[in-house]
Parts: C-alpha cells; sequence; structure tokens
C-alpha cells in the first residue's frame, strides 16, 4: 500500500520552476530517501506535503486520501532549520507543541515523560533550549516531531550537528519507528547514512525527478562488472579479451571483467594462478556515485 503519492506536481516561483511534473509513491513504513543537490526542489516538495505551500497542479494524496489540513496532524516535520522557542524550558516547550498536535494535556505530558526518559535527558527538562548543546537541542527538536505519533515523518538532515553516539541513538529511533509502521522520508546530503538506512529514494534535480527505485535494485541496475580480489603470494596480473586491470597494489587488483561468461568464471582464473584468494567481491556504485553521474547526465 502506498502512504503517500505525488502525482503530477508542478509549482513555480516567478519563472523559476522548482517543481516540475514530479511524481512519486512511498509505501506505508518505508525509510525513503528524497534526494537532490541544493536548489533541486526538496525543501520546495517537503512545504507542499506538510501543506506550507501548495502545488499549483497536481495532487497529493495521503493513505489514499488527497491531502488536506486535517491531514497535518498526522505528520511529524524536523526542518533543517530547528525552529525551537530560545527562551522557552525544554518540558514546557514540548507539552507546548504536543498540545497543538492535538494531545490532551495528560498525553502530551505522559509523550513528553516517556521521550525525555528515552533519551536519558530528564534532568535537562527545566533548562531553557538557549542552555542546550547544538547535540542536546537536535535531540529535543526530534522528540518534539514524534511525540504525537505521527505516521508520517518527515526528517531534514536529522544528524545534523550530532556525534556519533547520539546520531546512532536516532537513528535506532528511526528504524523502530519504521518497524512500528511509520512512514519516513529521510532529506540528507549525507549519502552514506542514505545507503545504509533507506529501503527506496528518489533523486530530483532542477525540479524534476531523474532517478527512483529500490536502493538495491539501483546499484545492480548500474553497476560496471568490476570486481575486487585480495590474495596473498606474487601475481603478475595480464589484461586479456574482457579483462581489465583498473588497479593493482601488492596483495590486492580491481577488475573490469565484461566477459559475458559470469564472475565464477573470473574466480577460477585467479584461483588458477599460484596465489591464495582470500576475499572476492563485486563492487556495486555507492549512492553518491550514482548521484554524481545521473546529475551530471543531467546538467548536460
Amino acid at each position: 500500500m502506498h502512504h503517500l503519492s505525488l502525482r503530477h506536481i508542478s509549482k513555480k516561483y516567478h519563472n523559476h520552476l522548482a517543481a516540475d511534473n514530479i511524481s512519486f509513491e512511498v509505501p506505508q513504513g518505508q525509510i525513503f530517501g528524497l534526494l537532490g543537490p541544493n536548489g533541486a526542489g526538496k525543501t520546495t516538495l517537503i512545504r507542499m506535503i506538510t501543506r506550507i505551500l501548495f502545488p499549483d497542479s497536481g495532487e497529493i494524496l495521503l493513505s489514499g486520501e488527497p491531502l488536506c489540513d486535517n491531514h497535518t496532524r498526522r505528520i511529524g516535520y524536523m526542518p533543517e532549520e530547528r525552529g525551537l522557542y530560545k527562551k522557552m524550558r525544554v518540558y514546557d516547550h514540548l507539552i507546548y507543541l504536543a498540545r497543538l498536535k492535538g494531545l490532551s494535556r495528560r498525553d502530551a505530558a505522559v509523550q513528553t515523560e516517556h521521550w525525555l526518559q528515552k533519551f536519558d535527558i530528564t534532568t535537562w527538562q527545566h533548562k531553557r533550549i538557549e542552555e542546550l548543546s547544538k547535540g542536546m537541542s537536535q535531540k529535543v527538536q526530534f522528540i518534539a516531531t514524534v511525540l504525537h505519533k505521527p505516521d508520517l515523518l518527515i526528517l531534514d538532515e536529522p544528524f545534523s550537528g550530532l556525534d556519533p553516539i547520539n546520531s546512532q541513538l536516532i537513528e535506532a529511533e528511526i528504524r523502530a519507528l519504521s518497524k512500528q509502521g511509520c512512514t519516513i522520508i529521510f532529506s540528507t546530503h549525507r549519502l552514506e547514512q542514505v545507503e545504509e538506512i533507506c529501503s527506496d529514494i528518489v533523486l530530483i534535480n532542477r525540479g524534476k525527478v531523474i532517478l527512483q527505485g529500490n536502493v538495491k535494485t539501483l546499484k545492480q541496475q548500474f553497476k560496471e562488472n568490476i570486481f575486487e580480489i585480495y590474495f596473498t603470494g606474487t601475481l603478475v596480473p595480464q589484461a586479456t579479451e574482457g579483462l581489465h586491470i583498473v588497479t593493482h597494489d601488492p596483495g590486492r587488483i580491481v577488475v573490469k571483467w565484461e566477459a559475458n561468461t559470469g564472475s565464477n568464471q573470473l574466480l577460477r582464473r585467479f584461483l588458477d594462478a599460484d596465489v591464495q584468494v582470500y576475499q572476492f567481491r563485486e563492487l556495486l556504485p555507492t549512492i553518491q556515485e550514482l548521484f554524481i553521474k545521473q546529475v551530471k547526465q543531467h546538467e548536460v
């Protein structure tokens, strides 16, 4: 089931087409990567999904229904530019934001206390936001985004400013929310994180979708038959028909195998040589490599 559907969305500012006939689907409970270079149109899309802006044409559906104001309480949005009131105290601020999302005072208190304990920051609950470190403020912002139990979560650069331990903490919560059925749109410039946690992506450039699909499928689709072999012993590599040497170092060689005989045949070549192979793997393109390649192709 598709939880969120964008169908032929277009949005123009003055003479700039920020969204140009954009369509994609986000399945229920998926961690979905929304990617693109600066100025690609990601923020415009997010603002339309959260009903801050409205498309000039096309439609957005949530659970099969046209998106409307009533849906906004089911959405949690953590913007890249954090929006906490610096003079408010942490606990009061979280209660206030939960009440804005429709929670009763009691439910707001229960959820706030639950998350403060979960993140081990109850000792900070009476501090003002301005007294918090960037990482601590980030955790409070994340709590504010999820405490009303949204079923659609939009996270824009959620790991910005976090140390590795707190990044791991937030990532674990993102995965847990996904397993509970929450649909998560994850927008970031740190593409190695996309590869780790997103199942599907859409890549936008200049207001258009230029690539979309399952991360594993895309990596297979754009692979270039490059293999890495680690070995012990002395190897004198020789390029032959279908075999090109990319790099060769002591104990490691990277080759491009263009023969149609499959990777087993390639491995057999090295096993027949006077070396001990202890690691053999195909090098698939990273999301970052796909991103750069696709954007450059569409710049031409």
